[in-house]
């Protein structure tokens, strides 16, 4: 069994990260190793380009932090925004990837992860993206949301 918990483990600690860091800023001082900080991130959404979103989260530092032992809270807040043409696949229009998966990240050794899932609302040709904290046992009801309406985008002069 502890093979097993080892093997996951470094799967887990070796899985890319699909966030760019933007920068950060410490929360509370810690005399050994890194200090508490709040880290922005932004992402692409891969099925539907020119769809950025930048998240914010608690990063927990101190010797765990450091290690990759410790356990991030829950606290996160998400911002989206239309930064090029955006042509929606079918199953998005029609509903049928409505609350995909477009975004996690590892938050604690093993069990914890914050998520970010997409929606389309199509009455207002929108979609809304969802972050929040989930626990194999019990997640978190801290969430933010965001909406990006989707706009014509100018084309570039050649």
């Amino acid at each position: 069994m502890r093979k097993l918990l080892t093997a996951i483990a470094l799967l887990a600690l070796s899985a890319p990260l699909a966030a760019e860091v933007i920068g950060s800023v410490s929360t509370k001082f810690k005399i050994l190793g890194p200090n508490d900080k709040i880290v922005v991130e932004a992402f692409e959404d891969e099925d539907i380009p020119g769809v950025v979103c930048y998240i914010s989260r608690a990063k927990t530092g101190g010797v765990s932090g450091a290690v990759g032992v410790a356990e991030d809270t829950s606290d996160a807040s998400i911002e989206c925004t239309q930064v090029g043409p955006i042509t929606l696949p079918d199953a998005v229009r029609d509903g049928k990837q409505d609350g995909e998966e477009v975004f996690k990240k590892r938050t604690s050794l093993l069990f914890k992860s914050l998520q970010v899932v997409r929606f389309y609302d199509a009455p207002r040709h929108a979609l809304v993206y969802l972050s929040y904290s989930d626990k194999i046992i019990e997640g978190s009801p801290k969430n933010s949301i965001s909406a990006v309406a989707i706009q014509p985008w100018p084309q570039q002069a050649d």
